[in-house]
């Protein structure tokens, strides 16, 4: 399959960088917002944070939608700034989308994190042509949680991680190459037939975790993605975590739920993956990705430039050896 315009790969980062803080949905404390930037100078990093992370609208937001708009075009036509953390999710990501320019994001190339709501943007980015990491938000820098700010600090830093984790009895064996992209279940299905969403022409791997849904709810946003998505293009399904999920049908899990969805694709699924609203760790959305997936175990790989380290983790959703 064709595989369309290049996903460009921003520059990793460098001690002394400048670095963004925004807040592109929900409002979010200041506080929260100055203990991150905290953690980012303990990196070595410069953190400048947006003029309008603490315009409190409709008692929900941070800002209007033009408000925090800006500040996302701020944090990209700054050429000083190499990376761009969003401070927290919730809901409002999608606001931005019409009213950031797709060349604002391709010509000024920087990383931006952050994962929940944010799959919007960070899903808009890669259909830009850039990558971008899944990855922990502000106010969980804040927190200085490991293993997850650790590894998403070495990969802005050019470390790469190479995830083994324990098999699950849901997965479903093979290989798979593709561009890694996805995120949140209830916010990446809406977008996946935009044109904020990676091109039509290339095969990707695609990764899926929710929260805080109904049973019945996560089945409908997933039959939403095999009514739109060419599966022919789909070489992989990493189902990530689904944390406080009501189960209203009578299933045991909700990997048991989806897999049974998926019996007529013969291509490779990861259960269980660490990757949602609290075990956030990062993925880099964009990159060509290699997934290998055992009875035991499943590795994931990002085939792209930078030192890798291999990171396994020996219970899912638990402590990350090295």
């Amino acid at each position: 399959m064709s595989q369309g315009k290049k996903i460009i790969q921003p520059p990793y980062l460098k001690e002394g960088d400048k670095v963004a803080l925004i807040a592109p949905a929900y409002w979010v404390a200041q506080e929260a917002l100055s203990m991150a930037g905290d953690v980012l100078k303990s990196w070595g990093l410069c953190p400048a944070v947006g003029v309008h992370t603490n315009s409190l609208n409709v008692d929900a937001y941070s800002g209007t939608a033009d408000e925090r708009a800006a500040d996302l075009i701020w944090a990209f036509e700054d050429d000083d700034i190499k990376a761009i953390f969003c401070s927290r999710g919730g809901y409002g990501s999608i606001h931005l989308l019409k009213r950031v320019e797709k060349d604002i994001i391709r010509n000024h190339p920087k990383w931006l994190v952050g994962h929940g709501d944010i799959t919007v943007l960070l899903n808009a980015t890669v259909a830009a042509g850039m990558m971008c990491i899944h990855g922990p938000m502000a106010f969980q820098i804040a927190a200085c949680q490991e293993p997850s700010i650790t590894i998403t600090r070495n990969m802005l830093f050019g470390t790469l991680p190479q995830y083994k984790i324990p098999g699950n009895p849901y997965n479903r064996c093979g290989h798979a190459e593709g561009v890694l992209v996805g995120g949140n279940l209830s916010s990446y299905s809406p977008i996946v037939s935009t044109e904020f969403h990676i091109s039509p022409k290339r095969d990707i791997i695609l990764f899926v975790e929710e929260v805080e849904e109904s049973l019945h709810a996560v089945d409908r946003l997933f039959y939403m993605l095999r009514l739109q998505v060419n599966l022919e293009r789909v070489k992989g399904i990493i189902l990530g975590t689904f944390n406080s999920i009501r189960f209203d049908l009578q299933f045991g899990c909700v990997e048991q739920m989806l897999t049974a969805h998926l019996n007529d694709l013969d291509i490779p699924v990861c259960c269980g993956f660490p990757v949602g609203s609290n075990s956030c760790l990062p993925l880099i959305e964009g990159a060509t990705c290699s997934l290998d997936v055992s009875k035991d175990n499943a590795t994931l790989s990002f085939n792209i430039d930078g030192s890798h380290q291999p990171y396994q983790i020996e219970k899912t959703g638990e402590q990350l050896m090295r």
